[in-house]
Parts: C-alpha cells; structure tokens; sequence
C-alpha cells in the first residue's frame, strides 16, 4: 500500500495537497505522522528529533509529504501529484481536456511557487479564527491584497468558464492544491465576492476535505501564534 507522511493537519499545509487528492479520489494510503516537535506561544514549524527522523529515512530533502509506494520514495507535493496522476489514470486527477490540463498545471505550478505574502501573514491554522489578523495583514502588506485579488481572479474566471462546482466542473487536482487557500479564507475571514464564498464552502463540504478537518479538530495541537519554517513542500 502507498505511505503518505504528513505533518500537523492543522498547520501543514502541503501536506493537506495530496492527502485530501488521494482521499476525495478514493486512492488508498496509510497515513504516517510526522509531527512538529512544540506547542509553544511562537510555534515554528520544527519537526521533533524523532520526526526528523523518520522523514529523513524516506526523504534526502528531509521535508513532508513524501510518498513511499513499494521502494520508491517521491517528495515534494507537486511530484507527489503528478506521480500520482500517473499512476492512476482512470481516476481523471487532470482534466482529460488538453488544453484545460494545461491551465489547470499552470495554476498548480503557480500555487506552488507564489502567493509568498499570503503564506507569510496568512500561514494555515484551520482550528483558529484571526479576523484581526486578517483585516492587518490586508492594510499592512500590498503583497497579501495583490495575493488575494490573483485567487480571487484566478477562482472567478474558472468559475465562469466551467460553471462549477469546481474550478474545472468536476474535482481535479487544481482543488484539492487551493484547498489550504480555502482554509486560509477562512481562518483570517479574508474577503471575497459571493461566487468565491460559494467555491470555498463547497471545498469544505468535499468529504476529503472535511474529513482533513475533523482530523485537525481531533489533534489538539493548536497555538494563536505561528512562524513559518520550510519544513514542507
């Protein structure tokens, strides 16, 4: 059986890319934890000794996700996804439209290389709710509102062209990466046009992504203050 290691649920964020793919595709996996190491008022992102670890015997680059099927071992949440793609075809994780897989890589790739203002001040932590946090980080960093207004482009003419539910008609991987956005949302009540809170409940109510956070309310591992560290991709 494949093994995806993972980190917090709660604060991880790459993590929660292929994690929710794998169970809204009903691909199946065993689930190995590798937790941060405090819960301290300034929580950084820092594995324990023992998560350090057990990651670092899977993964040269020592970060999660890492996936292990048989003696192979793939890190990094987009090779993760692409492998995957490729070794499920049936279950249509791209749009099978050319042309529309072509967008939808895009915007992965471009999820996972930008929005670096809205990762800094806005970093996930789906059990808390930081409104204030949300309108400051909003006046204060002309990165964020830019951020903001690329998602919400981005989700609004997705939208419109496919008609929803989801950003390309039917779940694909495009969703299941904006996820930890939809999450941020959220968190920080960042605001957005009606079409996008519409997308953004029906994100939650997937039941891979639901079932991501009654795992996050189960973990009790909470803290109001966060500073990021690059302990995943």
């Amino acid at each position: 059986m494949l093994k995806l290691y993972i980190a917090n649920k709660n604060y991880s964020s790459w993590s929660m890319r292929p994690w929710v793919l794998m169970t809204q595709a009903g691909i199946g996996f065993e689930e190995i934890m590798a937790p941060f190491g405090t819960e301290a008022e300034d929580f950084s992102h820092e594995f324990s000794a023992e998560s350090r670890r057990v990651v670092g015997a899977v993964s040269p680059a020592g970060l999660v996700p890492v996936l292990v099927d048989g003696k192979l071992a793939v890190w990094d949440s987009l090779a993760i996804v692409e492998y995957l793609a490729e070794r499920f075809p049936g279950h249509a994780l791209w749009p099978r439209d050319a042309a529309q897989r072509a967008r939808a890589r895009s915007i992965v790739a471009e999820m996972h290389a930008g929005f670096a203002a809205l990762r800094r001040r806005c970093p996930m932590n789906i059990a808390a709710h930081l409104p204030e946090r949300g309108r400051t980080a909003l006046r204060e960093d002309a990165g964020v509102r830019a951020d903001l207004a690329r998602i919400v482009a981005m989700w609004s003419d997705l939208l419109a062209a496919h008609g929803g539910p989801m950003l390309f008609g039917a779940f694909s991987m495009a969703d299941a990466y904006y996820a930890p956005v939809v999450m941020r949302l959220r968190t920080y009540e960042l605001p957005t046009p009606p079409a996008i809170v519409g997308y953004a409940a029906r994100v939650q109510a997937l039941p891979g992504v639901k079932a991501w956070i009654d795992a996050v309310l189960a973990e009790r591992t909470f803290v109001p203050v966060i500073k990021p560290r690059r302990t995943s991709r």
